[in-house]
């Protein structure tokens, strides 16, 4: 192997990795955003559990805020709060074959 070709497949490789490294790094984000929903979803779901049957809950809608059954807003922390974690799973893993590419291409 040549000093060019050598050069090429080094700067090819620097190329993918900075790719990787960057990639990483909006995965990584990503997650810190869905940390926030999720504890975000987790409070709003302690103060729904402190509700009585007469309290009200409203929803905002734009500028207006539009009445919502209790139940019904419950059911919709808790079905956030599943696809959330959902989301923390599929970006974990993705997180992890990122890290195994990353340590593949340190070791070309």
């Amino acid at each position: 192997m040549d000093l060019a070709s050598a050069q090429k497949k080094l700067a090819a490789l620097s190329n993918d990795y900075q790719t990787l490294q960057t990639e990483l790094q909006k995965q990584v984000e990503i997650r810190q955003r869905l940390d926030a929903q999720l504890s975000e979803n987790d409070q709003v779901k302690k103060e729904f559990a402190k509700l009585t049957p007469e309290n009200q809950v409203y929803k905002l809608i734009g500028p207006a805020l539009v009445k919502q059954e209790q139940a019904e807003a419950k059911a919709n922390v808790d079905k956030r709060i599943e696809f959330i974690n959902n989301e923390v799973t599929r970006v974990e893993d993705k997180l992890k074959e990122l890290s195994k590419n990353m340590e593949a291409k340190r070791n070309e």
